[in-house]
């Protein structure tokens, strides 16, 4: 790829953006970049010494982005082709390229370990980083979510070629990648208004096999319908949580607040390995995280300590208040398979206890595609509030909004707005609330986290 001086980055404060830009800023490149939304992800950019602007105004734009043989545009899907910003760039001979293009030109001057999946792809990417960069291994790291351990979505070791990529199949982005090793954690068919059919979105993971260089593997969870497309010499391992396969869990322990399991791989069983996020759906996640850091030579005593000191992912089930009294917890499960991997580990760790889940439903084609099967999930808490939908890029479908989700929900439900979610809920009596959705919901976090601890 062509060298720049200078980087631009339209949608900066995406979860993806935002790691590209701090790449670049870390090798010592001016950038900038416009988002609508101002953020924790972005404040914290900024602090970093990176411009954000926050009006799709083209006088915005400063000097030294305005040169098209010196600047390189990088845009997110999210940015609506009548933008001013992205219209002016376009027309002045700019080279713009997607965030996949650009992530794709890294991983063919690199090893990469992709991780691809419908979900756990972000906890699975940011457990195989840290503990490959927390081994004598190291590693680079672009992932789709910020680890608690770094407080960071990207990890730069100028002293290793092996980088380890959230690799993302909306808009089949994950094609752009050239992976050594892959993981593929699920592939439950989402971002229909993309691909058509269930079966076109599968064949996209079955592509996505196909890239795989030669001498390297596929690491796929046991069950995930994918026929894989391997080129001669990529070995393919499987993987699972405790139902077998090359690498899974054996002897899984819960209790105290604490899970403890083994490690069983194709030579040998690493025992008695702690979570230290100790939510059932890890036990799969780390299985494949430790697979790959394993296969890459991280030893069994920094697998052991890496897991243990693993502190997760921000907004995966990512507790803000728990005492004996009450709990609140904020979850990013925006997908059916999500919300029941999210619920049913609240409801393990809180058996006994009443349970509201407030549910911001995320795009109206996904909500038109899964309206019953969140419907299916949410009626399995004791109460659910449900907010509008976050319609990120789309705009409105007619006849779909919350309500087709509302009215097949089976429990004690209310349907409100964001902006009356503060007033609404002294309204209800609860053990433990729980935030889900990938939208905008995260802002009221704080508000949401003060009212938990001062209230109740």
């Amino acid at each position: 790829m062509t060298t720049y001086n200078t980087y631009y980055f339209l949608g900066i404060g995406g979860i993806g953006m935002s790691a590209l830009a701090r790449y670049y800023k870390a090798k010592g490149f001016p950038v900038a970049g416009y988002d609508r939304t101002r953020t924790q992800l972005t404040q914290e950019m900024e602090s970093e010494g990176i411009s954000i602007f926050y009006e799709d105004e083209i006088a915005l734009i400063p000097a030294e982005y305005r040169n098209p043989t010196n600047c390189l545009v990088v845009l997110t899907p999210a940015i609506p082709p009548d933008s001013k910003q992205w219209t002016w760039f376009r027309e002045n001979g700019f080279t713009i390229m997607k965030r996949a293009q650009v992530l794709g030109e890294i991983t063919r001057h690199a090893r990469a370990l992709c991780v691809a999946g419908t979900h756990g792809k972000t906890t699975t990417s940011t457990l195989t980083a840290y503990l490959l960069y927390s081994s004598h291994i190291g590693c680079n790291a672009f992932l789709g979510g910020v680890s608690k351990n770094f407080d960071k979505n990207i990890l730069i070791n100028n002293n290793t070629d092996l980088v380890v990529i959230e690799a993302d199949e909306f808009d089949r982005s994950f094609h752009q990648l050239s992976p050594y090793m892959a993981v593929i954690t699920a592939a439950d068919p989402d971002h229909l208004d993309i691909y058509g059919s269930a079966e076109v979105f599968r064949e996209s993971f079955e592509h996505f096999t196909s890239l795989i260089q030669k001498g390297g593997c596929l690491m796929m969870r046991k069950d995930a319908p994918v026929t894989p497309r391997l080129q001669e010499g990529v070995k393919l391992y499987t993987y699972s949580g405790n139902d077998g396969g090359d690498f899974h869990a054996e002897n899984i322990r819960i209790g105290g607040g604490e899970i403890i399991f083994d490690f069983v791989t194709p030579s040998k069983t690493v025992k008695d390995m702690q979570l230290g996020v100790p939510v059932l759906i890890n036990v799969e996640n780390s299985v494949a995280a430790m697979a790959i850091a394993y296969l890459n030579c991280v030893t069994e005593e920094e697998l052991r300590k890496g897991l243990a000191s693993f502190r997760g992912i921000r907004r995966r089930f990512d507790f803000h208040v728990k005492n004996d009294r009450i709990a609140y917890l904020d979850d990013y499960a925006h997908h059916p398979k999500e919300l029941r991997a999210s619920i049913s580990s609240v409801k393990a760790l809180f058996p006994d206890k009443k349970i509201c889940g407030i549910f911001q439903p995320h795009l109206y084609t996904r909500t038109r595609d899964f309206f019953r099967q969140f419907a299916e999930e949410l009626s399995k808490l004791d109460e659910v509030i449900l907010l509008d939908i976050y319609p990120a890029r789309e705009r409105p479908i007619e006849g779909i909004s919350s309500k087709i989700i509302f009215d097949e929900i089976t429990t004690q439900k209310t349907l409100c707005t964001k902006e009356e979610l503060l007033a609404e809920l002294p309204k209800h009596q609860f053990d433990v609330l729980v935030t889900m959705g990938a939208g905008d919901i995260e802002q009221l976090i704080p508000a949401i986290t003060n009212y938990v601890q001062n209230n109740l």
